[in-house]
């Protein structure tokens, strides 16, 4: 339950208490990206051109990372298409996939690719929904809360509408909506 600004009378603690609101966030479907890479895995291990090759894909839970390692720079290409064509099955955006510069050398022609699964706004991100939002000159407010954006209104037609301006102006974050509050 939201905090009450001091001295607010009673009919006003009633009306900020009961404000409609949902929250902004950039996370995916962890769920279906750990179906993604158990079906990639399991695509790499029967797949004729991995056959006798170190080529394996994993999901590490703890840092929401993707480890792939293979036997040479090719092998990770290719398990990376594997990867990314089981994500998009799944229906996961690609967006959320941040796949690191650096290509690690594990030993003997052995490599390994990192790829982190992004979740939670950045603060550069986040603005840029406040700013969405505050241009659109509906009716409702938005609050930067962490790594989520509040957008509060007096109706559910103004959120409804703040929703439409988030996915026109900012159609390159894949940005999902959770915690609706009536």
């Amino acid at each position: 339950m939201a905090p009450c600004p001091p001295r607010c009378s009673q009919q006003t603690h009633q009306q900020y208490i009961h404000m409609p609101s949902f929250d902004t966030v950039l996370e995916p479907d962890m769920v279906k990206v750990r179906n993604s890479v158990d079906a990639s895995a399991k695509e790499i291990t029967t797949r004729f051109d991995f056959k006798g090759t170190s080529a394996s894909i994993e999901w590490k839970d703890k840092e929401k990372e993707i480890h792939a390692t293979g036997d040479a720079e090719f092998q990770l290409e290719q398990i990376e298409a594997v990867l990314y064509g089981k994500l998009a099955k799944q229906g996961v955006v690609l967006g959320f996939v941040d796949k690191q510069e650096k290509i690690e050398k594990l030993g003997g022609d052995r490599v390994k690719q990192v790829y982190k699964i992004k979740s939670g706004l950045e603060a550069a991100e986040a603005k840029k929904v406040v700013a969405a939002i505050k241009n659109s000159k509906l009716k409702v407010q938005a609050a930067i809360e962490g790594d989520i954006v509040r957008i509060t209104g007096k109706s559910l037609d103004d959120l409804q509408a703040a929703q439409a301006v988030l996915r026109k102006e900012l159609a390159d974050l894949p940005l999902s909506y959770d915690n609706y509050r009536k």
